[in-house]
């Protein structure tokens, strides 16, 4: 897949967003950074290898940030919550009722506080390079002031410019083990992607993002991997994300890169993990589709979404007949669903009603 179609939503501003939709599989939203442009992205010896793997398996819907790529080149607003307004945005535009939500590098934050707001939308939380807090966000050390404010004056001057000393900070940063062709694509996308000025802003937004406080609300299965020697996100903020959110896994990748190239092991490790935890936790993250359900009304709708009828149902969990249809009524109520061929559609979106039929 190398071409796609092109479409736009606007955010609950106005701002005009630009997003794609493609592939086969598990529907999958990957959060936009400010490194990625819709169209270009299929050309880029960073991503190109990537999207054609992710694609193979998934259906992939992506997305470039206001200010970046083919949204809205100059929004008034470019704050955290704008950003955070923009998946919504997309996520509800692209019809999709439940998917799984990748968040990588300045991605990983704005998918933690979506998945905290929407639990009944995100099947899987899987981050890559994430952090819950900026570096500016809680009373920071002077050196880590000058380090931000030295990084901020740093783009102003020589973002988007072919300046040899700007390339060499950002390309050790991001990609210190490249090869040539990925050393002139940074350049190359720095011109497609954003200007220096909407980069600054973005860089201001994170740099005093928290989302540390909704960690523990997550309930979607979670995967969190970080290379080991990112030098642009410490390892420990990864390890501090994962162990804030219940239940998460987490996944050292041994790379120095804060961008995988597809020539580096851990490239392969990325894709493998993320196809693992898909699969093995499927069945988890359908239970959360139906947060509104009592667990005992969750086991009833898997026994309908395997076409089991009411005596049936009530045989396998030792119930009543007329509790069975006091659930089932209970079940309609709680989805806005008028009939049982409705509920059947939604448990079976969620992954519900995949055994065999069985009465034991």
């Amino acid at each position: 897949m190398g071409t796609t179609r092109i479409r736009f939503c606007q955010s609950k501003d106005g701002v005009r967003i630009a997003y794609t939709q493609g592939g086969q599989g598990p529907a999958m939203i990957e959060v936009a950074t400010w490194l990625n442009h819709v169209e270009y992205d299929w050309k880029s010896p960073i991503w190109q290898a990537r999207l054609a793997e992710l694609t193979k398996s998934y259906t992939l819907t992506r997305y470039d940030g206001r200010g970046c790529g083919l949204s809205d080149p100059n929004p008034e607003h470019l704050t955290f919550d704008d950003l955070v307004a923009d998946l919504e945005a997309v996520a509800d535009a692209s019809g999709l009722k439940r998917f799984i939500l990748l968040g990588c590098c300045q991605g990983a934050p704005v998918a933690i506080a979506y998945a905290a707001r929407h639990p009944e939308r995100v099947s899987h939380l899987i981050l890559y390079g994430a952090y819950a807090r900026g570096k500016l966000a809680h009373d920071p050390a002077p050196h880590d002031v000058d380090e931000a404010e030295t990084m901020l004056k740093l783009v102003e001057l020589g973002w988007g410019r072919d300046n040899p000393v700007f390339r060499q900070v950002f390309s050790s940063l991001l990609i210190p083990d490249s090869r040539p062709e990925h050393y002139n694509w940074f350049m190359d996308m720095q011109r497609m992607t954003v200007s220096p000025q909407n980069v600054v802003r973005l860089m201001r937004a994170h740099n005093v993002v928290d989302v540390g406080a909704v960690l523990p609300d997550i309930c979607s299965p979670t995967l969190v991997m970080h290379a080991k020697n990112d030098r642009r996100v410490p390892f420990a903020d990864g390890h501090l994300v994962a162990h804030s959110i219940p239940n998460a896994e987490f996944v050292p990748l041994d790379s120095n890169n804060h961008l995988l190239l597809a020539h580096q092991p851990a490239w392969r490790q990325f894709l493998d993990e993320i196809a693992r935890f898909v699969a093995d936790r499927g069945t988890e993250a359908a239970d959360t589709e139906f947060l509104e359900l009592t667990a005992r009304e969750r086991e009833v709708l898997d026994l309908i979404a395997r076409g089991l009828d009411n005596p049936q149902i009530a045989t396998s969990l030792t119930l009543s007949e007329k509790t069975v249809r006091n659930h089932i009524n209970s079940i309609f109520s709680k989805l806005g669903t008028p009939n049982r061929a409705q509920a059947i559609v939604r448990a079976r979106e969620a992954g519900l009603g995949s055994r065999n039929l069985t009465t034991d």
